[in-house]
């Protein structure tokens, strides 16, 4: 328990990577309302998790709402009680094993919709008031993400697909591919087509306009603090939710880097081939894919796997950043949709491909042990089939949950800034000063009609 929250500390470092990825790649006249959003996100996805996430995420072993169907109970809903009511309790060390576990899932529960809540930020970029980002937050992180939350990791329907219906050992996603990633990508998609694109992204006549990052150093080091962030949240995961032991953590880490490597050196690779230089943007965009996959299986799989997991996340996301763009019309800045719903549906579904989980208590044992693409571990049909069933939940209902919900707020509370915000930067409009006050930033080429 006290490695587990060691690990679950080294998250926040995952959620100031993102910050400053976000504003990296966002334009200069607006770097200061992105970082300053960020740090309200963050604030309003803590509150609103305590207020009711919590309540409707619940926890495995805690009782639930359940369905009767098919003769067989199938959980839907948390119960636990609103405000984290009781959880001090759980502090008494006299408690037992099970109920004081309980803390560290609301911690980590709520590490985890902050940094969801941080993604659509950069789909947003350049053109989302800070106030309409903060609603935006405390739809996602106390009702959208904490509902799936309890179906992956509550012990809900998902995880139940093992036990109930015999598809392996249920949904399984380990650091949070789906919970985490695949929901604030698709929270992302649903920003886009609330927001729109920025000006003069697709003018009438010509190619799509290229508004390139004001500052990829930022981005970079922001790519540096997500690294140690993601191993402490595929740790955290692996021990709260699966199971995995002390000696089980190393594969973790093991699987976690050289996935985050292998899309990384892909994204580098495959630029160098086309554009006959590397893209520093691209290949950032390509490590935290690589990251996002990983978070699937890396319990799971061999190291080998991973760091197919991890080139095959490069690839896909150099793909379909451009296809969004340039096909269908979604201006993210960030490529967040790519990034993190991509790349996290392809790390779900690579588990059911390459993932060796354990069929029985020596299994489980094996597994946890850091030996789970051994012999005592099995690939099965019904797992892939639980995974298909989890990233058709994702699609199938999550996401207009969250587009529909979105542009209900929007209409009573306008999401978008006026052409000013854009025009003079979001920083000028709502903050009064912007973040290179000694600077000249020239931005006029990317914003005029």
């Amino acid at each position: 328990m006290t490695l587990c929250f060691v690990m679950i500390l080294l998250i926040p470092l995952a959620l100031a990577g993102m910050a400053l990825v976000n504003a990296g790649l966002g334009r200069s006249h607006s770097a200061s309302h992105s970082m300053l959003s960020s740090l309200c996100v963050i604030s309003v996805a803590a509150i609103a998790y305590m207020v009711c996430g919590h309540a409707f995420a619940g926890a495995a072993g805690v009782p639930g709402r359940q369905l009767l169907l098919g003769g067989k109970p199938w959980s839907v809903l948390g119960a636990s009680p609103w405000f984290l009511g009781g959880l001090a309790r759980e502090f008494n060390p006299g408690a037992s094993q099970g109920a004081m576990i309980t803390p560290l899932v609301a911690l980590f529960g709520m590490l985890g919709a902050a940094l969801a809540a941080l993604v659509p930020l950069s789909a947003g970029a350049d053109r989302w008031k800070l106030g309409a980002s903060c609603a935006s937050t405390a739809l996602l992180a106390g009702l959208i993400y904490p509902i799936f939350f309890h179906w992956a990791w509550g012990g809900g329907w998902l995880a139940q697909l093992g036990a109930n219906y015999g598809l392996g050992q249920g949904f399984v996603d380990c650091g949070g591919a789906g919970a985490i990633q695949v929901i604030a990508g698709l929270s992302a998609l649903s920003i886009t087509w609330v927001l729109g694109p920025r000006r003069a992204k697709y003018p009438a006549v010509g190619v799509v306009a290229a508004i390139p990052a004001h500052n990829i150093v930022l981005v970079l080091l922001g790519c540096l603090l997500l690294l140690p962030g993601w191993f402490g949240l595929n740790a955290g995961g692996a021990m709260l939710f699966n199971g995995a032991s002390i000696a089980g953590l190393p594969l973790v880490a093991l699987n976690t880097l050289l996935c985050g490597a292998g899309s990384a050196l892909t994204a580098v690779v495959f630029t160098k081939v086309r554009f006959s230089r590397p893209d520093a943007s691209l290949t950032a965009n390509g490590l935290v894919a690589g990251l996002a996959a990983s978070s699937a299986g890396c319990a799971y799989v061999s190291p080998f796997f991973s760091l197919l997991i991890g080139v095959g996340a490069g690839l896909l996301v150099i793909f379909t950043v451009e296809l969004l763009e340039t096909r269908l019309g979604i201006d993210d800045p960030a490529g967040a949709v790519s990034v993190h719903a991509v790349a996290g549906v392809w790390g779900l579904l690579s588990l059911g491909l390459l993932g060796r989980l354990p069929g029985t208590a020596a299994g489980i044992a094996a597994a946890t042990a850091g030996t789970a693409y051994g012999g005592t571990a099995y690939v099965s049909g019904g797992q892939m089939l639980a995974q298909v069933v989890g990233v058709a939940t994702l699609l199938g209902l999550m996401l207009p949950a969250s587009y529909f919900l979105n542009r209900l707020i929007d209409r009573f509370y306008p999401y978008r800034s006026d052409e000013d915000g854009e025009r003079l930067g979001m920083d000028l409009l709502e903050l009064g000063a912007g973040a290179y006050p000694e600077f000249l930033i020239h931005g006029d080429e990317y914003t005029q009609r």
